[in-house]
């Protein structure tokens, strides 16, 4: 029995050393692997430790087979996850002995075709350092040249049409490379080792610079790019084609310019964007923070909004008229380094396209959609598959706040703490996304747009085929919001009726917001939600807007909202907020109201008051609101500030420039009044209008009046949630909607609420505004399917 145990343990210890000394292991790694590098990545790692092999891209993700010591393959495997390539991430890695088929080397294979697809894509990123330094060299062989990249950076979602991401499945596979970027491409010690969009100035693609005509202006050896630097320096509009569309350029410092622009562009007054070619640049005429620098130097290189010093430097004074802060974003494709090196110091850059139109991606398209607008088209040859607008963030509380989620960030899932059914969630009808998911994970599409006509609506239309295909995933259900006259959920019904056996869930617009923030921060019990913002269909058929909530993943209570006041002309009291003004007065004064000695009641015609307050009265046209926007709307017609918007929330935002940044003053007065039903209570608003209108008869400041106003919002929300809490022991608290875009307004309710020990979830990873709620449909739409299923 001693002799037998000693030649088991000697069989077991050489069993052992044979396993330490020659093993076979296949992984799949799924996750963010394709279009960064990954495979040249997994190819010098398996060199690093003597490995023997194959790796190839799948509709999954990457496949990889390793043979040698099984301590090594132990080493590489852990090395995969901590030293993996910048843009890579890892969702999961599974690993399986398999027999030894006796490789000899280690090499990277054609992409194989898998039935299961679920590969994530690279968003579009901005030039690596490395590039940006041969781009700088006068001896490197691509100096200057505007289409540089490498496995580290350069365009991805926006140049794909297919998965696996290969160069054929690209809008590269019209440019063979040459026999250089051959060499790169196939030498698995350079940086461009199978690097898909892989090109030089001698096979890759070019700039024309051309007029409105599309004829090209530059003689034979003048430089089109130093060409346009030149006319911009001059004064001139250049449309610059760029990674996801044109931007219409001019030079930052030149207000006639500027003045043109918006001009011809007929956008009187939304803010323009600003490219700049580095943090020191913008120092002189913004702040800027340490998480604010990291953000704009970041690879994602979104637009920042940061705060205005009184100082404006050089810069146009009409970039950003009555706004307290300006959008920044830093160069992120060689083409804009190039132009910001030979033009301009700082650029305004703003979406090339027509009025209330998608992006324009197509050359052709371009020319003939502001023709007119621009002087000069910088325009290249590559084409672009799928558009993407610049994303927009504002950092607060050291945190990630996106206004619009697109370029640098979408097609990148949100996580979710469960897997879900497949689903499409088609969004709503401003800030249109779409979101579909899969297993734990949610993909939210790039920034649509305003669903108003036909060619946004068939760029939402694109935009649902793309990332169904790109992410494999045909859903099973279908959400939409409960508006009947929404472009969405008119596609959502035409859908399921084109194709049998999907579910439909119709989603309460406040209800998806707040689940989209649950979503974000997994959390799945019944909260409180504060949902603020200026539209959304109510179940009772009203335009709810200001809004307290209990709700979890599939029911909601309407606990609290703003009182219902009259919106005269409708939707035209959205573009005209002085009929809102007008709704709020008539509400506190009554006939009262035309006899008040205030700048709005002198700057309209008598009868055009009273023929509001008819309308009112009889309920013309006259729907019923309890809509936060529309209350800041109203509040800065009062005050003169403006009676007529060009562009979204543009009243409110102007009512809170003019605030002073510290709310340490004494509210307004409000009450709190149940509805007839006893469940509901509603937050008046007379004796804030009054009070108010007191105010501005006794020669207030404007800015204390604003700072003021503020303050009674707040309080009226935050001793709300506290009633609400009383009400039903729920401590756990969600803000969600457009208005917490407003700063004063976000980040008092958030302390205010957190000083009365309760906890808050916010929005980091979607907008707080309609351009999350799709990943909040989804979620509901899921979690009521589960549910139903389990009877």
């Amino acid at each position: 029995m001693k002799i037998r145990a000693i030649r088991a343990g000697r069989q077991s210890l050489n069993n052992k050393k044979m396993k330490d000394l020659c093993t076979a292991r296949r992984l799949e790694i799924n996750g963010v692997v394709q279009g960064v590098g990954f495979r040249p990545f997994l190819f010098q790692l398996a060199g690093r430790y003597d490995l023997f092999g194959e790796v190839a891209n799948t509709s999954k993700g990457v496949v990889l087979i390793v043979e040698g010591e099984f301590k090594k393959i132990q080493a590489f495997t852990n090395d995969i996850q901590t030293e993996k390539p910048i843009l890579s991430s890892i969702t999961d890695i599974r690993s399986e002995e398999i027999p030894k088929l006796g490789y000899t080397s280690f090499t990277i294979q054609k992409s194989k075709p898998c039935k299961d697809r679920s590969t994530l894509i690279s968003p579009d990123v901005s030039i690596c350092k490395d590039c940006l330094e041969e781009l700088n060299n006068p001896e490197d062989r691509r100096y200057e040249y505007p289409f540089i990249n490498c496995t580290n950076c350069g365009p991805r979602f926006t140049i794909i049409e297919d998965i696996p991401y290969d160069r054929p499945k690209t809008s590269m596979k019209h440019f063979p490379m040459c026999e250089d970027c051959q060499k790169e491409y196939y030498n698995p010690l350079d940086r461009r080792f199978h690097a898909q969009p892989n090109a030089c100035a001698v096979c890759g693609p070019h700039v024309t610079l051309v007029n409105s005509l599309s004829e090209n202006i530059c003689e034979e050896n003048e430089n089109s790019i130093d060409k346009a630097a030149e006319l911009l320096n001059m004064g001139k509009i250049i449309a610059v084609k760029g990674l996801g569309g044109f931007h219409l350029a001019v030079d930052a410092s030149n207000n006639d310019a500027v003045l043109t622009l918006r001009k011809r562009k007929v956008r009187p007054d939304k803010p323009f964007a600003l490219m700049a070619q580095s943090v020191d640049a913008i120092k002189k005429f913004v702040h800027v923070n340490e998480t604010e620098k990291k953000l704009l130097e970041s690879f994602n290189r979104p637009i920042v909004l940061l705060e205005k010093k009184e100082n404006n430097y050089n810069l146009a004074l009409d970039i950003a008229p009555n706004n307290n802060y300006l959008g920044i974003m830093l160069p992120y494709t060689p083409l804009h380094y190039i132009l910001l090196k030979k033009g301009p110091e700082v650029l305004v850059m703003t979406s090339g396209n027509r009025s209330d139109e998608p992006l324009s991606i197509d050359n052709d398209e371009a020319l003939d959609a502001f023709g007119h607008i621009a002087d000069y088209f910088l325009i290249h040859n590559r084409d672009i598959y799928f558009r993407a607008d610049d994303s927009i963030i504002q950092i607060n509380k050291d945190k990630t706040r996106f206004l619009r989620r697109s370029r640098g960030y979408a097609p990148l899932p949100i996580y979710l703490g469960k897997s879900y059914p497949k689903v499409l969630a088609t969004g709503g009808g401003l800030k249109s996304t779409v979101c579909l998911t899969k297993n734990n994970q949610a993909f939210l599409s790039q920034y649509i747009g305003d669903l108003n006509n036909y060619k946004t609506f068939t760029y939402y239309k694109d935009s649902i085929w793309h990332l169904k295909k790109i992410m494999d995933i045909e859903p099973e259900i279908i959400a939409h919001d409960m508006h009947p006259g929404y472009m969405s959920t008119d596609y959502a019904k035409d859908y399921v009726s084109a194709q049998k056996g999907i579910k439909i869930h119709a989603v309460q617009h406040h209800h998806a917001h707040a689940v989209s923030c649950m979503a974000e921060n997994q959390i799945d019990h019944e909260v409180i939600a504060l949902t603020l913002d200026g539209t959304g269909f109510g179940t009772d058929g009203k335009i709810w807007g200001g809004e307290i909530l209990t709700c979890d993943y599939t029911s909601f209570t309407r606990q609290a909202h703003l009182e219902y006041i009259p919106m005269p002309g409708s939707e035209t009291a959205v573009l005209e907020p002085w009929r809102m003004a007008v709704a709020y007065l008539d509400k506190a004064f009554g006939n009262k109201m035309l006899g008040l000695d205030i700048a709005l009641t002198r700057d309209h015609k008598k009868d055009k008051l009273e023929f509001l307050q008819q309308m009112m009265q009889k309920g013309l046209n006259s729907p019923l609101t309890s809509s936060a926007g529309r209350l800041f709307d109203g509040v800065a017609s009062i005050l003169g500030i403006r009676y007529k918007i060009t562009f979204e929330s543009q009243a409110a935002m102007e009512l809170e420039a003019v605030s002073k940044k510290d709310l340490d003053c004494k509210a307004y007065s409000f009450s709190f009044e149940e509805s007839n039903n006893k469940k509901i209570f509603e937050i008046k608003l007379g004796l804030l209008i009054k009070e108010v209108v007191q105010d501005i008869t006794s020669g207030e400041k404007l800015s204390d009046i604003s700072t003021r106003f503020h303050r009674t919002f707040v309080d009226m929300f935050v001793k709300g949630v506290l009633k609400v809490r009383q009400n039903t022991g729920l401590n756990d608290v969600v803000l969600s909607g457009g208005v917490f875009n407003n700063n004063l307004v976000f980040d008092n309710i958030l302390k205010d609420l957190e000083n009365n020990d309760l906890k808050v979830y916010t929005h980091t990873l979607v907008p707080a505004g309609d351009g999350g709620i799709s990943l909040g449909q989804a979620i509901i739409a899921g979690a009521k399917e589960e549910k139903l299923n389990k009877g």
